[in-house]
Parts: structure tokens; sequence; C-alpha cells
């Protein structure tokens, strides 16, 4: 599983013109599933996510996170996450997992989030959406659940 955040002072997405989920000061998240994913590695990233230390203190030090500043998440499912570009020019997608495993692995990571007590939005699975970001840095980091140490 891939998720890759994006520190930001607001976010929106809309499907087909209507905004389904709007957040402030917080992260955007970008949630990649891949086959051979499970449960353990919705867990580990949605803690990582809402604990890792990217968030400025009074010193303009990263040391504070989302549950620290208590932000708001914004959760968009992205497959494309898995990308493999090695070989020619299309990008193939064969490592995403099934829709069906996916969105049960998207909504695991979300409700450990949730838990969390954070404010979270999401995207529609599977949907066309548009997000708006207002990235705030930039910060812009990689998370992989195959590469915990």
């Amino acid at each position: 599983m891939k998720v890759l955040l994006q520190r930001v002072s607001g976010a929106s997405v809309s499907v087909a013109g209507e905004v389904v989920g709007r957040i402030g000061k917080g992260l955007v998240v970008f949630v990649g599933v891949a086959g051979g994913d499970t449960e353990k590695d919705a867990r580990y990233l949605a803690q990582k996510s809402a604990s890792l230390r990217i968030f400025p203190d009074e010193a303009g030090r990263f040391n504070l996170s989302a549950l620290d500043i208590k932000g708001e998440l914004l959760v968009v499912s992205q497959f494309t996450l898995l990308a493999d570009t090695r070989k020619g020019r299309r990008p193939s997608f064969v490592a995403a997992a099934p829709p069906a495993q996916a969105e049960g692995l998207f909504e695991q990571f979300v409700a450990q989030i949730r838990a969390s007590g954070l404010k979270v939005a999401t995207g529609r699975f599977q949907q066309s959406m548009q997000v708006e970001i207002h990235n705030d840095g930039p910060v812009t980091i990689l998370l992989d659940s195959k590469e915990k140490f």
C-alpha cells in the first residue's frame, strides 16, 4: 500500500461538479492499494499518516503531527500510485489491487484515521474526481507499507 501525503492549508474534492469533501489545515492523503496488501498495511499507514511530524513548531521545525495540530484529512483513493513505468511509455497498473479488495482496504484506512479523532473527508471510490489542493510548503511525502524498516 502506498500513501502520498501533501501538507495543505485547505483542499476539496469534487465529483461531477459537486464538492463531496472539504478540509482546512491538514493533509491530503492519496491512497493506492496493491494486490497482496492487508488490513495490517492499512493500519500501519493510517497510524503513520496521522502521527508523522511534518508540521512546523514555533521554531519552524518539523516537530508536530496532524494529531498535534488537530489537522483535518482529505483521503482520496488513487490506484495510479501503483503505476509501473519501467517499461515502455504507458504505465502498467497490474500491481494495483482489484477494486473490491482495494475499496475494502481503503475503507479500513479511513476508519483507522477516524478512530484517531481527526476530522476526515473523503472522495468517492472509483469515481473521476477533481481535487483542489493548496499545498503548504510545499511538503509532499510518499509512504510505502512495504518499506517499514
